[in-house]
């Protein structure tokens, strides 16, 4: 059980730094493995428009795929697809879920209300943003 926590965080951290890394912005992880029997993370990321969610969403799963994970599931903007009018783009690895919202959608869902007693994850600790390069920048954390 060990393994795959540490697992699951180090991914949660991972899919945090790939949305900082593409521009979405109030990046937050909880820590949901007290809280929830469903998944042990959320990464909660504010995206800018649809089309920057999209590619967001894309190199989300391309950088899960590089790190040997594939998504159970998307909804919202799908990668390679994507429709204009998407508010909220869902990427569910099982123990980590990310979430990637318009400034409405997530002004009005509040998951960090409605998992108050979750605790943040430094996700930041140890990482240096890139700036010339979208590409994300993996490292244990």
């Amino acid at each position: 059980m060990a393994k795959r926590t540490s697992t699951a965080r180090r991914l949660a951290i991972a899919m945090a730094r790939v949305c900082a890394e593409n521009r979405c912005h109030n990046v937050a992880v909880l820590d949901l493995r007290k809280l929830s029997p469903v998944t042990d993370f959320f990464v909660l990321a504010t995206g800018t428009s649809a089309r920057q969610m999209r590619t967001a969403a894309e190199r989300i799963v391309q950088a899960g795929e590089e790190l040997g994970e594939t998504p159970f599931g998307v909804e919202g903007v799908a990668p390679r697809q994507g429709a204009d009018g998407a508010r909220w783009v869902l990427i569910d690895y099982v123990d980590v879920i990310v979430h990637v919202f318009t400034d409405e959608s997530r002004t009005y869902y509040d998951l960090e209300l409605l998992w108050g007693d979750a605790p943040r994850v430094d996700w930041k600790k140890g990482w240096t943003p890139r700036e010339t390069d979208n590409a994300p920048a993996f490292g244990d954390a």
